[in-house]
């Protein structure tokens, strides 16, 4: 049983595909362990895309995953790490396939809808940096 971190970003929550994009996980054989709705401070934004900081989108970055609420989750099932980036498709949704998250809900490359952790090294940092153990069930 692996854990990651999905992110519904700020496009997808103004869009009001929440319950649309949880659905995908959890058809999928994901569960939802913990969940929260929350506003990124530029600061929480910056340390959490820290590893992007030299890159020459990391500012817009910024400005984007705070331009609006987002959703944090903990998904855990079997193979979560690949089965959520899987379900999100490829980051530019003009690649995403059929059907895929990004596909369906993304609006451009910067706007994609949906964060998923990488690795299950990743995952672990990154489920970290929203929750505390006590909140995961």
């Amino acid at each position: 049983m692996e854990r990651t971190l999905s992110i519904i970003k700020p496009d997808a929550v103004a869009k009001n595909v929440i319950g649309k994009i949880i659905d995908r996980f959890e058809t999928n054989g994901l569960r939802v362990a913990a969940i929260k709705k929350l506003q990124l401070s530029r600061d929480d934004a910056a340390k959490f895309y820290e590893v992007h900081r030299e890159r020459p989108f990391f500012n817009d970055l910024i400005d984007y995953m705070t331009s609006g609420p987002v959703v944090v989750m903990v998904l855990e099932g079997e193979n979560a790490v690949a089965k959520n980036r899987e379900l999100m498709g490829a980051t530019d949704p003009k690649e995403a396939a059929p059907g895929t998250i990004r596909a369906d809900f993304a609006e451009s490359i910067e706007a994609n809808a949906v964060h998923g952790s990488d690795s299950l090294e990743n995952a672990q940092k990154e489920i970290a940096f929203f929750f505390a153990q006590r909140e995961i069930l």
